[in-house]
């Protein structure tokens, strides 16, 4: 049985993993898609938002519990199922996680200027020593639960104010949730990408094993866990939309090369314009601390150099992302396009950890939920046919 202060500390970890894997969803690149889909789509848009949470949940709680009871990072786990394949998988989602930190520097930056009128060259640095001064610490992981827990609920707040001052409709977003005028393909993928595609799906999970809070006798807690983490993400998805349906069901046009920037503005005025900053600054950061974490959470089992000196390959993925940012300039388009290929990846990481659930040298005499599984395999097949369908429209993003 465990001591008070260890009971404490479990659950302080387990609220950090989390939010971890919330506000790694909940990134500048959710605000862009969320703002100019709803601009586009209106009232339908609730639709996407509905079918997306759905779809995340399954494979976020089949992901947590295969992560859970295997005691095995999703890239092991890869090679358990096939050697070699560990590699392939930690490539796409090291990748998958570089393309978002790029977006999520950049929404930082972009936070800081419309807050203090920063140049956003210079903010995207400070953004980037914000985002190391996390991992200088020996106690790293504790800064980084912290960050992401009190961060996420100031987001929270902040959002739902200007989602009262927009009065929305409501009763018309619950009815379009169900019985939408359009079924919209590129957006469900886009925003699937972006609440479990790529690294997100593994971010609290991977917390978990270092932690050391794993095994089937810790699979209650650590679904709990996964339960919370989705359950912020789509309030905050929900305010959000609900807060730009607002302004646009008003006739307002939303500016493209920064909707959700323009939503708040128009809702609340300058005081909304300089929540905005402040909510997409904390947005961001936090996804900068996730997806540097756990892209490089995928790479130090299979490389010890990385294993040995952790947090400095996390400080370089930050740095190099930053890097990158200022030599590509605006990464408005690019956080979409992200969103769209980290969905592209989520049927195959998926795939591998259901391969994984029935598999008795990985998970034991553990035997996984029929329902769970087969929705699970429902999830990879819907996702990658989504996937394939937008593929023209990712395209047609792409010019």
């Amino acid at each position: 049985m465990k001591s008070t202060p260890e009971k404490k500390k479990s659950v302080s970890v387990l609220i950090g993993a989390a939010f971890l894997m919330a506000t790694s969803a909940i990134g500048p690149g959710f605000m862009t898609q969320t703002a100019a889909f709803t601009a586009q789509f209106r009232a339908d848009f609730a639709f996407v938002i509905l079918a997306s949470v759905i779809l995340a949940y399954v494979a976020q709680l089949n992901v947590w519990t295969i992560i859970a009871v295997s005691k095995l990072r999703g890239q092991d786990i890869a090679n358990r199922v096939l050697p070699g394949l560990g590699y392939f998988v930690a490539f796409l989602v090291a990748l998958g996680g570089l393309a978002f930190n790029i977006g999520n520097i950049g929404g930082a930056a972009l936070g800081i200027n419309v807050m203090f009128g920063v140049d956003t060259t210079f903010a995207a640095i400070i953004s980037a020593v914000l985002g190391v001064i996390v991992f200088v610490s020996h106690k790293a992981t504790k800064a980084m639960d912290a960050v992401t827990k009190y961060l996420g609920l100031l987001m929270l707040l902040l959002i739902g104010y200007v989602a009262v001052i927009s009065a929305p409709p409501v009763g018309m977003a619950l009815k379009h949730s169900v019985v939408p005028n359009n079924y919209e393909w590129l957006a469900t993928i886009t925003l699937l990408g972006g609440t479990v595609g790529g690294y997100i799906t593994f971010s609290g999970g991977h917390r978990l094993i270092d932690a050391g809070i794993v095994g089937e006798e810790n699979l209650p807690e650590v679904r709990r866990s996964a339960t919370l983490g989705m359950g912020v993400t789509t309030l905050v998805r929900v305010l959000f939309f609900l807060a730009v349906l607002g302004v646009v069901v008003q006739g307002k046009t939303l500016d493209p090369t920064n909707p959700a920037a323009d939503a708040f503005l128009l809702s609340a005025g300058n005081v909304g314009y300089r929540i905005f900053g402040l909510v997409f600054f904390c947005a961001a950061i936090t996804s900068v601390v996730g997806a540097a974490y756990t892209s490089v959470s995928f790479l130090k089992t299979l490389f010890k150099p990385i294993a040995a000196h952790e947090n400095l390959w996390i400080i370089g993925f930050i740095v190099a992302s930053a890097i990158i940012l200022v030599i590509l300039g605006k990464p408005a388009m690019l956080l979409i396009v992200a969103g769209s290929l980290n969905g592209l990846i989520l049927p195959i990481t998926l795939a591998v950890m259901l391969l994984a659930a029935r598999r008795k040298d990985i998970m034991g005499d553990f035997k996984p939920s029929p329902i769970l599984y087969w929705s699970g395999w429902a999830v990879v097949v819907i996702s990658a046919y989504i996937g394939y369908v937008s593929l023209q429209g990712i395209g047609k993003l792409l010019g």
